[in-house]
């Protein structure tokens, strides 16, 4: 299947592998894959479970190096940089959102959304004010005080979307964002990253749901370690 390549490709894999040994057998979780997705593009990742659509994500979240091919992230070849090299682009580029939310329980909602800047040595007071605005931009500045555990699930999730965009990532990489919601829960955070999208953000969602590949641009199917399908939607 050869995927759909935009002009300038934001995001480009050329015959990417990724195998692991797991004792005396190796397991090849991607063979071969080409992909290209450009800039401010709204893409669905879907599969079924042990598809590869999950290590997809790790290779281009830079979580997980390629065992063999080309990554290419905003032009630049990091298939070979260092984990140092790497987790610097992850700070600065990308924003990560979870299906658990993986914030920190006791931690105050502002200083859960401060985390991103506080690795990336931005200044306390700028902290603050960046971490409100990004609550702000999910509809919850007046919890800044609050603890996770005093939010819904819903609100969890908007404070993992706030500390996902607080760095202002060109990629937001979402896996399974919505699979411990309710089905008008998980409307109204797919509804905040129309928005993000809107705001020129390139969002990639990894989900087995087909409900959200419906609200996205663009689809790509993979199975086997294969994409099977990479289709462009109508615009609603």
């Amino acid at each position: 299947m050869t995927s759909l390549h935009p002009s300038r490709p934001f995001i480009e894999l050329l015959g990417v592998t990724k195998s692991y040994d797991q004792g005396a057998m190796q397991v090849n979780a991607l063979r071969g894959v080409d992909l290209s997705i450009g800039r401010a593009e709204l893409v669905a990742i879907i599969g079924p479970s042990g598809s590869g659509k999950s290590t997809l994500m790790h290779i281009l979240g830079c979580l997980d190096p390629p065992t063999a091919g080309v990554f290419k992230f905003d032009g630049e070849d990091v298939s070979g940089l260092s984990s140092f090299q790497l987790a610097k682009i992850r700070n600065q580029k990308i924003g990560f959102i979870f299906q658990t939310f993986n914030l920190l329980p006791k931690a105050s909602l502002l200083r859960n959304v401060e985390l991103p800047m506080l690795y990336g040595g931005v200044a306390s007071s700028e902290r603050r004010e960046r971490a409100l605005t990004a609550l702000a931009r999910v509809g919850l500045e007046e919890r800044a005080s609050s603890k996770p555990f005093e939010l819904s699930g819903g609100q969890r999730q908007r404070v993992a979307i706030a500390r996902a965009i607080v760095m202002n990532p060109s990629l937001i990489l979402a896996d399974e964002p919505t699979g411990n919601l309710d089905t008008k829960t998980g409307n109204e955070i797919l509804g905040i990253f129309d928005e993000m999208h809107a705001a020129g953000h390139t969002v990639a969602i990894v989900t087995h749901d087909p409900r959200i590949a419906e609200r996205c641009h663009r689809v790509i199917r993979i199975e086997d370690g294969a994409i099977l399908e990479d289709a462009l939607r109508k615009a609603a």
